[in-house]
């Protein structure tokens, strides 16, 4: 089983980077390969195809978007890590969910969420709109706090973090067999 972990900021600067490296460490020596899907080495357009991305059977006239259907397609499954912006999903990585339909359908994903409370408005978006692509989004979830889990503008999650993750990966891999 190849699961995809999907870091969700372009930002310059951004804290899902090592957020992503680490969940990638925390998964090293599990029954499934964990690999990370960087959106910001795909540069995805905003989406303004004629086609209905659930139409298009996989196949883009954007050679961005392309070769993120192809990162995303080769997954049987998705930890989504995610920060809130403004209390929401980050426009990016929205779009970059906008620009992609069968890829989706029916697959698990888990969320990795981080912000000043967890994430948690952000992780509430994403169950909304996963929905559409009838994912079974898993209950189990990991909320980062940028005031506990980073000093001085570095990552050092919290103990509990490691045991909180690896039970989202048991309650990802269970949902994706």
């Amino acid at each position: 089983m190849k699961i995809g972990i999907v870091v969700g900021s372009v930002r310059d600067g951004r804290k899902g980077e090592a957020v992503g490296r680490w969940v990638a460490k925390q998964a090293e020596g599990r029954d499934a390969t964990y690999e990370v899907v960087d959106l910001k080495a795909f540069d995805v357009a905003l989406l303004t195809s004629a086609t209905q991305p659930m139409a298009a059977k996989k196949s883009y006239d954007d050679e961005r978007v392309q070769a993120w259907s192809d990162a995303i397609d080769a997954c049987d499954a998705y930890v989504f890590v995610t920060p809130e912006y403004n209390h929401g999903v980050p426009g990016a990585f929205k779009n970059a969910v906008d620009s992609l339909g069968e890829e989706f359908v029916g697959k698990a994903v888990s969320l990795v969420g981080y912000g000043s409370v967890g994430g948690v408005r952000a992780i509430e978006n994403w169950r909304t709109v996963l929905a559409n692509f009838s994912m079974q989004v898993t209950r189990h979830e990991l909320n980062l706090s940028t005031f506990l889990d980073w000093s001085e503008g570095l990552f050092e999650p919290l103990d509990r973090r490691t045991e909180e993750l690896a039970e989202l990966f048991e309650a990802l891999e269970q949902a994706a067999s």
